[in-house]
């Protein structure tokens, strides 16, 4: 399930991030410069966390996915297609989501695996 849902959200992620400037009023969207690292980092902690459960095993796979994917993201936003700007801040709250998501992701299994073996 980890798996489905970590792929439909990477599916999103790139939908929004790849959205020529052009059509983001008509999503409502108003984006501040602290608001846009925080969206960075949560879109990728999520990423990370879901990708972990899914991929336990491909963890080392799984950061250098997605951390250049944060990077392409950025290239490609800064192409005159899209229109929107290529900050190397959002890839470094990429890569600071990513490391927040293995560490939930991480949590969670260690408080789900000591439930399970009975373990306080």
């Amino acid at each position: 399930m980890a798996r489905i849902v970590f792929l439909v959200t990477l599916a999103g992620v790139l939908l929004l991030t790849l959205l020529p400037a052009r059509f983001l009023p008509d999503l409502g969207t108003a984006v501040t410069l602290h608001d846009d690292k925080l969206q960075h980092a949560i879109a990728f902690a999520v990423l990370a966390a879901l990708g972990s459960l899914g991929w336990p095993e491909r963890r080392a796979k799984l950061i250098f996915i997605l951390a250049f994917t944060g990077a392409a993201i950025e290239v490609l936003q800064g192409s005159q297609l899209i229109g929107r700007d290529l900050d190397g801040f959002d890839w470094v709250a990429d890569c600071a989501g990513i490391a927040c998501g293995l560490t939930i992701a991480g949590w969670t299994k260690r408080r789900v695996g000591r439930r399970v073996g009975g373990l306080p």
